[in-house]
């Protein structure tokens, strides 16, 4: 996929709002700039790379917002890629670190990573984020199974990893099953990744497996359509192995294609707004729909 870096001069800074880290936006809720991230796709599910400012609208609220922030160029990402090493996975995990791979491979020199396994324990590897690919790899042959599957700990934990992180935070979790094990649930881990302003991608298996006793069909959580669908990222579910890799593709293909859109809130009234971005007829947007209008800085 041809990367986009047309527009870097039409990023509009409003005094202390915005600072750049190694050439890109570093932000946080709660400054004067809320900043979203955004996927555009068409009709036909592939991404537009060619969209101008003009062409999207933001509304807080139901209000339309002035468009401070624009940037149409390649943001480098540091993300955990976390994946279910639970029983379910057993006669998968190959297939699924092979998977994990292709996104691996997709990382461009200024991204960084860190590989993430959860099922009662959850562990990562190595033990700081990295932009060395290899290592990464290496990484991924480190998976070990487990029971029962800590799902939302899981992301929560990845999200720890990321709290001191500058730049653009994504959890990418895989999982072919319910959380079985966490203490933490949905709106918890809804409410730190609103709070810390991470991504969450989702990628759920639909599969068949043994439990010792009979054949089971497992289904992912239903949660994690919220997760993603609340942060602006990208929820798939999945029947077959075989759509593992693409997928993990198709995600990378993803983060290295979205526009940044910035406005500047007027009611600091510290509650969650709601925001829509919406984009010119026959376009489907994804970005974050909320965040927390606060003037202080987190």
């Amino acid at each position: 996929m041809k990367l986009r870096r047309p527009f870097s001069s039409a990023i509009v800074l409003l005094c202390g709002s915005v600072s750049l880290f190694a050439q890109q936006p570093t932000f946080r809720t709660g400054t004067r700039t809320v900043a979203l991230y955004a996927t555009v796709t068409d009709a036909q599910k592939r991404l537009v790379p060619d969209l101008t400012q003009d062409d999207f609208q933001i509304l807080d609220n139901d209000k339309s917002q002035a468009i401070d922030l624009f940037v149409n160029e390649v943001q480098p990402i540091t993300v955990v890629v976390m994946l279910d090493t639970s029983a379910s996975m057993t006669g998968n995990l190959k297939l699924l670190a092979q998977a994990a791979e292709q996104f691996v491979l997709r990382m461009l020199p200024k991204d960084k990573g860190m590989v993430g396994a959860f099922n009662d324990k959850i562990e990562f590897f190595p033990s700081a984020f990295t932009a060395d690919r290899d290592t990464l790899i290496r990484s991924l042959k480190d998976l070990d199974f487990g029971n029962p599957t800590r799902l939302y700990d899981a992301v929560a934990a990845s999200m720890d990893k990321l709290r001191n992180v500058d730049g653009r935070r994504v959890v990418l979790v895989f999982t072919d099953g319910d959380d079985t094990g966490s203490r933490a649930n949905g709106t918890t881990v809804l409410d730190q990744a609103r709070r810390e302003e991470v991504m969450i991608y989702a990628i759920g298996l639909r599969s068949d497996y043994f439990n010792g006793a009979r054949q089971v069909r497992s289904k992912p959580d239903s949660g994690l359509k919220r997760l993603a669908e609340e942060t602006g990222g990208g929820y798939f579910e999945l029947d077959n192995t075989s759509d593992l890799a693409p997928t993990f593709t198709r995600v990378a293909q993803e983060l290295h294609s979205q526009y940044v859109l910035g406005f500047t809130p007027t009611d600091l009234d510290g509650k969650i707004h709601r925001i829509a971005v919406k984009a010119k007829p026959g376009m489907l947007v994804r970005a974050r729909r909320s965040y927390v209008a606060s003037a202080e800085s987190n």
